[in-house]
């Protein structure tokens, strides 16, 4: 379950407290019974580096896919003129 942190408007109290992503946000400050505020902290990720691309994790050699097979090439064509029949 995510920590949220709290701040009173009125007194300036500051808590953080565990809630469900279900439970409703806290309107009133258990202090003063003032008017809370949610406080918004930054992302627990953060993604380093030059780049996260396809090409990141392959080998410097060379690619790891082998290459598509080449087709095999065609039947010569008979060199006897049309019309002519074998005898």
């Amino acid at each position: 379950m995510p920590t949220y942190a709290y701040a009173c408007k009125d007194c300036s109290h500051a808590f953080e407290i565990v809630q469900s992503f279900t439970d409703s946000t806290l309107t009133s400050c258990p202090e003063c019974q003032g008017t809370l505020r949610k406080k918004f902290n930054s992302v627990g990720v953060v993604f380093k580096g030059s780049g996260f691309y396809r090409t990141d994790s392959r080998d410097a050699k060379g690619s790891t896919v082998s290459p598509a097979p080449t087709p095999a090439p065609a039947p010569a064509a008979s060199t006897a003129p049309a019309g002519a029949s074998a005898s």
